[in-house]
């Protein structure tokens, strides 16, 4: 199958299983619905994904990922930002159902995953410059960048979307452009405390 046959039916199986989602909860749902829906073989899934959750992990990567790395990789962060948060609202009843996933394929973990993913691709492995702290590797610096991203986003999602997606990234871009101190105790500190 050739990549582009390869990415429609990904593309086919994912919009099936994302109305399937707005039905009901993802641990719900089988691959024999998915494919049913698809109107493909249950094999032509097992050609493409491992399970569903290996599905979800693809639809964030490629629906949201995807299009904000070249931003990324030209430090465009607050583009990136915006054009990620503005992914998630168009999505947003997939996105707030999809949000309540929990356990050991929680879909916090498999955001998680992918944004470290995206990172560790952009991060410079080796520059030649010897690092100011050997023990802030790169797949640290990633790590840390996807929780904080990605909680902040789950946070959003959860709130019903209580913020416009610029908003959200200027707020994001905030807390990590200042110190703990100045977030919490500066003069300007977003609490609005003196």
């Amino acid at each position: 199958m050739t990549v582009q046959g390869k990415s429609a039916i990904d593309t086919l199986l994912a919009e099936s299983f994302k109305e399937l989602v707005m039905q009901r909860s993802i641990e719900k749902i089988t691959i024999k619905e998915i494919t049913d829906k698809a109107g493909v073989i249950r094999p032509t899934f097992y050609n493409h994904f491992q399970d569903k959750y290996e599905l979800l992990e693809w639809i964030i990567t490629s629906d949201l990922l995807a299009p904000v790395q070249p931003l990324i990789e030209n430090r465009m962060i607050n583009e990136a930002l915006v054009l990620l948060f503005t992914n998630i609202e168009k999505e947003k009843e997939f996105y707030s159902q999809a949000v309540k996933l929990e356990g050991q394929n929680s879909f916090k973990s498999i955001a998680e995953q992918s944004v470290k993913g995206i990172l560790l691709e952009i991060i410079p492995q080796n520059t030649g410059v010897k690092p100011r702290f050997q023990w802030l590797t790169p797949e640290r610096i990633a790590a840390f960048y996807a929780q904080n991203m990605c909680h902040i986003a789950i946070s959003w999602i959860k709130s019903g979307f209580a913020v416009p997606e610029r908003e959200l990234a200027e707020i994001y871009q905030y807390i990590m452009h200042h110190t703990m101190d100045e977030v919490i105790f500066g003069e300007e500190n977003i609490l609005g405390e003196k």
